[in-house]
Parts: structure tokens; sequence; C-alpha cells
């Protein structure tokens, strides 16, 4: 392991709420929750200030509407949020060559092999400019961990939050991790943390003093051999540039179980078209085609079929997904539905057409022909408008969309520069002035927009930087931070 604190961990605050709270003046300073609205929605991020009444990534949203029924619901913008992402992952390569992204809004930097960094005073100062470049092309905060080991960079990153920096001296690694909970360490999740709390042993103190033969007899020996390194702060794992995609796959969960067969059919059909279009966004194409259905019992079925050749076409995968829905008992009701494409490779073999078993209908035209010979005229579809998401309407302009239902649709027209919440207004949901649009930069300033085009640090002047309210420094031990662990993979590495 590395003597000095050279490795970077990167953690965005709360990052799709603060997006939403950039972009949304109204709601800066309020309760936001984002995630899936319907009956089985989950959340995917709370704001701070929705934290504060206990709602928290990952919980059912019924939960959370119970917890903070006054907080602000929204619907993802992920490409709203992969557009910011984007502009960060391009400030840290502008820091190193070896970045190892984990999510959108989270990753690991090797300052050492991008010469950004060689000891614990050169790493503070890149930790704190990068901070600083980040909050100017995205107007954004994120914390910052810089440790010796990507799981001690990840300790002090969560010890940072929100917005600050920390950082872990060489030789205090064991002085700091000794009383935290044994979940802090990378790969201790629910079930191993019971097991261990069931043996008496609750700290990493206490992993430490089992030694290394009772771990190995409580949980296994590969997984006691790594807890007992990481318990003595060896963590040898180096930062991982690139990873190889196993798989590209879509899913949908649905409010209500379905039950019709053949709207079981047109929901694997337009799966099968989404990942496909996703794949070719990729630039590959896959010979294993997999399809999963999750039932109203929550049983899963997962079922897989693989071609003589990778392919990227639509009506191959779709053909496939269909072949294999067949053998699926959907009698009761699906609650999930997955397509996905496996054994991935960056060409294509053209003549895969004759794998198709028969002569195949579609399934929309078959519909569409019962419709006609019945005479019946399909209903019109009532426009949808996700809360949260960007309108543009031709006599007020931009704006959000606040909520839907009966007919109406009720919208607040602000933009991310604006300093106050604009004015709401409702509208018919088929009002023809009311468009859907591309959401606003939430930085339009040049010096953001140059960060985030080219990828250089750029610094502005005191002056000029929007203070953090509550922005961090410290070079303390942490103390009962939450931990998770990274994700392993192939490519360009960083030497321990």
């Amino acid at each position: 392991m590395r003597t000095a604190p050279t490795i970077l961990h990167l953690d965005m605050d709360a990052f799709f709420a603060s997006a939403e709270q950039a972009s949304k003046p109204s709601l800066r300073g309020k309760a936001v929750v984002v995630g899936g609205l319907g009956p089985r929605g989950v959340v995917a991020t709370a704001s701070y200030e929705a934290r504060v009444f206990g709602v928290n990534s990952a919980m059912p949203m019924a939960q959370a509407r119970r917890l903070a029924p006054n907080a602000a619901y929204l619907v993802p913008r992920f490409g709203f949020y992969r557009s910011i992402s984007e502009q960060v992952m391009a400030l840290l390569r502008a820091l190193s060559p070896l970045v190892e992204p984990l999510s959108l809004d989270e990753a690991f930097v090797d300052l050492e092999a991008g010469e950004a960094a060689w000891d614990a005073e050169s790493a503070r100062r890149a930790g704190e400019r990068l901070r600083a470049d980040i909050r100017a092309a995205t107007g954004l905060t994120g914390s910052v961990g810089l440790a010796a080991s990507k799981m001690l960079a990840k300790i002090a990153s969560e010890r940072a939050k929100p917005d600050g920096l920390v950082l872990i001296e060489p030789g205090s690694e064991r002085a700091l991790l000794g009383p935290l909970s044994v979940r802090t360490l990378p790969g201790v999740g629910p079930a191993t943390g019971d097991h261990l709390r069931r043996a008496g042993i609750t700290t990493v103190d206490e992993i430490a003093e089992a030694g290394e033969d009772e771990l190995v007899r409580l949980v296994g020996k590969a997984h006691g051999h790594s807890l007992y390194a990481m318990a003595l702060a060896h963590d040898e794992r180096p930062v991982v540039a690139e990873r190889e995609t196993k798989s590209v796959s879509v899913e949908d969960t649905y409010d209500v179980d379905i039950h019709d067969r053949i709207r079981v059919g047109l929901e694997v059909q337009r799966l099968a078209d989404r990942c496909v279009r996703r794949l070719r966004g990729a630039g590959l194409s896959g010979r294993t085609i997999v399809l999963k259905v999750r039932r109203y019992d929550f049983s899963t079925l997962t079922r897989s079929e693989t071609l003589r050749g990778p392919t990227d076409d639509p009506g191959v995968v779709r053909e496939a997904a269909a072949r294999l829905l067949d053998s699926v008992d959907t009698t009761g009701g699906v609650r999930l539905l997955g397509v996905g494409v496996s054994g991935l490779a960056d060409y294509t073999q053209e003549d895969l057409f004759a794998q198709a078993a028969g002569e195949q209908v579609d399934l929309l035209e078959e519909e569409h022909a019962e419709e006609e010979a019945s005479g019946e005229q399909a209903a019109p579809v009532e426009r949808r408008w996700p809360a949260g998401h960007d309108v543009h309407h031709s006599g007020f302009g931009h704006g959000w969309v606040q909520g839907s239902g009966l007919g109406r649709v009720t919208v607040r027209f602000e933009t991310p520069e604006d300093a106050g919440p604009g004015r709401v207004r409702t509208f018919r949901t088929d009002d023809p002035e009311l468009e859907p649009a591309d959401p606003l930069p939430l930085v339009t300033r040049d010096a953001g927009e140059l960060a985030a085009a080219s990828g250089q640090l750029v610094v502005l002047p005191p002056e000029n930087r929007r203070p953090a309210a509550s922005a961090q420094v410290s070079s303390e031990p942490a103390s009962l931070p939450k931990s998770r662990s990274g994700r392993e993979g192939g490519g360009a590495t960083s030497r321990p």
C-alpha cells in the first residue's frame, strides 16, 4: 500500500436532488425526493432537507411520503444527470488518466498516476481545487476524501459530507478504523454484519482481535482473509480506469400487475427495442438474449437464448424475447419485465434472420388489425407530464411540471438563473401551447462552459466563487461513516 494519501474519492452531494434544487429556484432549501412515484416506487435520492425527516435512498416511496408529506416528489431526469456527470468526470480525467467511475456521481482517482499529487500537501491542494472547479462548472457541490487506499478514501469522503474535504494522514489508519462499525468495511452487508454480531464482533477492532483463522471459520476463506486485511487497514485494490461491459439490459416495474397476455407481449417488445437502442448507443452487439419476469408472488424467472452470432438487430432481439416469453407462465400477473443482451462483441453477424422459427407476426400490427376488423377506434391517449420534467409554453416560457391529473397539468415557470420562485399556472393536458422541453444548463458562465467543454481545471478568483454554506476541510480521523463497496473490473490500473 502506498505511503502518501494520493487516492481521491469524489462523491457528489445528494446528486439527483441537488441537481433538481439547482435547476428549480423554488425548491432550494426545501425537502426534495427523487424516485419512482408509483405505488411500488423507491427513493433514488433525498435532499439533505428531506433526510432530516428520515427519508433515505432505497426507501419505499410510500414510506417516504408518510415521513415527509410536504416534500417535493419528482420523477428522475437521467439524461440531465448524465450530462452533469460527464462534466464532472471530464474534470477528474484532467487530474489523472486513472479514473474509476462507480456511478454517475461517484469515482476514485489516482492522483499520483497523473502527477497531480505526490504527498499530503499536494493531494490536499488538488482536492480543494477539484471542489472549486466542480462548483464553477456545474453549480453543485461534491465531497472529497483523500487517503492511501480506496477503502480509506471512501471513508474520508463520507466523513466530509456535505461539501467538504477530509484527508486521512498516513499512520493514523488503524486508530481511525478501530472504533468503527464492521459495516464500514467494503463487502460487509446486513447479512454478514448480523453474522459477525451474533459472534460478538461489532467493531473493526474486534475483527482484528478475533484473528484471521476465526474470521475464516465464520465467513469463509476468501471473505475472511480480505476482512482481516481491511481491519488492519490493508487495502491493495488499485484504481481501475476502465471496465469491460458484461451485458446491456432494461427493465420496468409496473404499478399494477399486468394480467393481459397480449399486453405482456407488447411490453416485452418495447423493452427489446429499448435494449437494442442502448446496445447500439454503446457500439456493441451480443449473442445471448435474456428475459426476466417477476410474477405477482415475487418469484423471478430468467430465460435465455444464445444466437449463432452477435447481433444488434431489433427484429432479431424482439423475436428471441418473444420465444422466451412463450415458455413463461404469466398466469396471476406480472409485476416486472426485463430484456437484456449478454455475450457482447463490437461486431455483428448479418445473416441471422434464418434463426426466426416460422412466420413471426408483429403483435402491434396484429392488435391494430383486430381493431380495424371490429370497427373500433382506439381512444386518444392522454399526454403524460412527469412531475419535475421540463416543459416550454409559447406564452410563458420555460418551466417544470409540479403535478398533473384529471386532465390538468400544473407548471411552475422558472429557470436555474432566477433569483426566486417562479409563477405557477395550470393548463389542460392537451394544451397545444405546452410542449416537453430539454433541461436548461445549471451554469452558463464562461468559466463553467470552458471547464465542461475542455475538461481543463478552471479556478475562479475567490470573489467570483459562490461560497459554500457548510464547506469543511479536515485531516482529522473520521467516525461512523457508512460504507459502500467498490466494484472490481479490468483495464488500466494504478499501483497499490
